[in-house]
């Protein structure tokens, strides 16, 4: 009789999809576009990735979003990794580089941070496919991107950028969510850009959103 008991407990556990194994502590990791520079704390769209998520089913917690605006690769090593693994997530996301570009940062160390931040993450997650990389946005084509230049094509470099971020992905099988082609609208469409010329609006970071979400819901569900 206690056998069957403790048969049909682990059976019942097994068929119930909202127990504690299916739910998502999750972290983001970034810049000033992960953090929603530009907008309201709640219109930030890892804030909305999680409100989305859990209307759709999958339990999830936004434990922790460290990012900050001006940081860098080598900011999310000194000072967000620490954050994110006391956390103790099993979900995170990655967007940055932007800066890195901005400071003049050469390929090769980025690529070198890059792959340091993946595989620490990954060595930190339960299960190393729960983890999504966002392409940079072109902030090229906003009001005030210009500014930020030095006289190089910037759509290029971030390009350049994008295309070290696709390739480590590939190398590991992880998701990436790509918002390059989309970021470029802003350059149409004033309305999805921030009073201060260069980050998205609330309006923006949704529009973000909406791409971010299906890579995010394939890898969770």
């Amino acid at each position: 009789m206690k056998t069957l008991c403790l048969a049909l407990i682990t059976a019942v556990f097994l068929h119930l999809p909202n127990m504690e194994k299916n739910k998502y502590t999750y972290v983001a990791l970034g810049d000033s576009y992960t953090i929603g520079t530009g907008t309201t704390p709640e219109h930030s769209w890892p804030v909305l990735l999680s409100k989305h998520l859990s209307e759709s089913g999958i339990s999830i917690v936004l434990a922790a979003n460290p990012a900050h605006n001006g940081w860098t690769t080598k900011d999310v090593i000194e000072r967000e990794l620490p954050v994110f693994e006391s956390s103790n997530p099993n979900f995170a996301t990655l967007l940055i580089g932007v800066n890195d570009w901005v400071q003049g940062m050469d390929e090769k160390t980025f690529r070198k941070n890059l792959v340091y931040i993946i595989e620490k993450v990954q060595s930190k997650l339960p299960d190393k496919s729960k983890f999504v990389l966002i392409t940079i946005p072109d902030f090229g084509v906003t009001p005030t991107g210009a500014m930020y230049s030095n006289g190089r094509d910037i759509s290029k470099g971030i390009a350049d950028f994008n295309r070290i971020i696709l390739e480590e992905a590939k190398k590991r099988n992880i998701k990436t969510a790509d918002l390059y082609a989309q970021s470029k609208e802003m350059g149409k469409d004033r309305s999805l850009v921030a009073d201060d010329g260069l980050h998205p609006s609330a309006k923006g970071y949704a529009a973000w959103e909406k791409l971010i979400f299906p890579v995010v819901y394939g890898v969770l569900k």
